[in-house]
């Protein structure tokens, strides 16, 4: 029988081979759960180091060749998830082993018959969200659901309404984890909501009609105020502060434009936007009225709509919703203020109305924490540019904000007060942008659809590091988590670290 000694010692050594040798992460190491990291800041605080220099080849710890997807990767727990296209009507998820690439598992699911998309866009749009214990992966026919992180087993799953989008964007909003829940804005053209989850068992905690938004692509931030947590989202023409238990709306501050498709940064009870926007008269004349199936004649009709739809039929409760309530003299076409009466919910006219310029760029900081409306009273700074980016989110480091615009044009700003610190200025690669920068080690990596990730340092000045060639097309926002990037091409997953 052990002494009591040898017992205290083999239970020691028994912990140590259960979290030392079974893949014990580093002490520093920092989950990147979701849609650019923590509170989709793209901001890494690990103290690792990162490689400046590397491609499709040079410092690759290991890759997997995918299909198809834009998505972005995330981390958690050791394990890195994604999803890509299998084949045309099939979508999988992926979880690889962080360290050694090892595949750990793959589902698939069948998706039924798609809806004709953008050819930038991929139907393995969304990035999961994940935890230790789940997986939270939202497709648009499918739902919201919620797997196994180690084995991929089923957890449960939500049915959701199918979104439609008239412009054929797409489906490419994705689930955010906040404690106990899993957030989920869908700011489509037919049944605009923002729900919570309960992680666990998927049940809807609550749920917020947004009936009142059009068309957005901005995700869910937490801001801390000294009143408590709140969940902010953007959307048309407004910020929204939520209560995070009951989905309450606290405040509003009507300071955005038509839509966002841009996610905030909240930082120290903050919130800071970039955004470029346009009035939505203009957006549905230069969209349907002089699109090669209209007739330019400044009207909008419903065959217009429907020819520019193509083969499915645009659905009556999208009419009904918005070009019946326009058309106020009844004469089958909407024209001038018509546009913003149908396209706009009544009283959010958004910041821009018919007869105002096309397109409008801001840059802005709100602070959070208030009640009601807060439009004057927590709006800090606001001004106009002509060097944000209507896809591009911002990146917010020690006190400044950094944007990329497509083309390659890189502006700063610090955050007091808004005040420019240099731009705009080219980051030698000339190309269109989807991936949002991200930071880490000191470093900013601004990944574009060419393939290319230009480095930068961080810091006052723009300072190019390096420019590296990945060799696919890069629309997902890249990951870092363990001293590690982790790159999703729209064919393969690298992992890329000092070797």
């Amino acid at each position: 029988m052990l002494s009591l000694r040898n017992q205290c010692l083999l239970l020691a050594l028994q912990v140590l081979c259960f979290t030392g040798f079974n893949g014990m992460r580093p002490a520093q190491a920092e989950d990147w759960p979701q849609f650019r990291g923590p509170n989709c800041s793209g901001v890494s605080t690990e103290k690792h180091k990162l490689p400046a220099e590397f491609d499709d080849q040079k410092n690759v710890i290991w890759s997997a060749e995918l299909g198809d997807g834009i998505g972005c990767p995330v981390v958690a727990g050791g394990r890195v998830f994604t999803s890509g296209m299998v084949d045309k009507e099939k979508v999988g998820l992926y979880a690889f082993d962080a360290e050694t690439g090892k595949k750990l598992w793959e589902r698939t699911w069948d998706t039924g018959e798609l809806l004709e998309i953008h050819k930038t866009n991929s139907f393995a749009a969304t990035t999961p969200a994940a935890d230790d214990e789940r997986v939270y992966f939202y497709f648009s026919t499918l739902g919201m659901l919620a797997v196994d992180a180690e084995t991929g087993a089923d957890v449960w799953k939500q049915e959701l309404p199918i979104p439609y989008f008239v412009f054929k964007w797409g489906a490419g909003m994705s689930p955010t984890l906040y404690k106990d829940l899993v957030l989920f804005c869908q700011d489509d053209d037919l049944a605009p909501a923002f729900y919570a989850f309960d992680k666990k068992t998927g049940k809807i905690v609550w749920k917020d009609d947004r009936s009142d938004q059009a068309v957005n692509y901005s995700h869910p931030v937490i801001c801390e105020t000294d009143k408590g947590d709140e969940i902010v989202v953007a959307g048309t023409g407004k910020l929204i502060g939520y209560d995070p238990k009951t989905g309450k709306r606290l405040w509003s501050a009507r300071t955005l434009l038509r839509n966002i498709k841009t996610t905030p940064v909240s930082r120290d009870g903050i919130i800071y936007v970039s955004l470029q926007s346009g009035g939505i008269a203009n957006q549905w004349l230069a969209s349907i009225d002089r699109w090669e199936t209209g007739n330019s004649d400044g009207k909008v009709t419903k065959e217009e709509i429907q020819a520019f739809v193509g083969k499915t039929k645009v659905p009556e409760a999208f009419y009904k919703k918005t070009f019946d309530r326009g058309d106020l003299n009844k004469d089958g076409a909407l024209e001038g203020e018509e546009l913003d009466i149908a396209f706009l919910p009544p009283g959010n006219e958004a910041g821009a109305k018919f007869g105002e310029e096309p397109a409008q760029e801001f840059v802005l900081a709100v602070k959070g924490g208030g009640r009601g409306d807060v439009t004057k009273s927590h709006l800090l700074w606001k001004h106009k540019t002509k060097y944000t980016d209507h896809i591009v989110s911002p990146l917010v480091t020690e006190n400044r904000m950094f944007l990329v615009k497509g083309g390659g044009i890189s502006t700063c700003y610090e955050i007091d007060k808004g005040k420019k610190v240099w731009g705009p200025k080219r980051i030698q690669n000339e190309c269109e942008y989807f991936a949002s920068p991200i930071y880490g080690d000191g470093k900013i990596y601004v990944a574009g659809e060419n393939g290319k990730i230009v480095v930068l340092e961080d810091g006052p000045e723009q300072k190019i590091i390096a420019k590296n060639d990945m060799g696919d097309s890069i629309l997902g926002t890249p990951a870092i988590a363990d001293g590690r990037l982790f790159i999703r091409t729209r064919k393969h997953l690298y992992s890329i670290g000092l070797k």
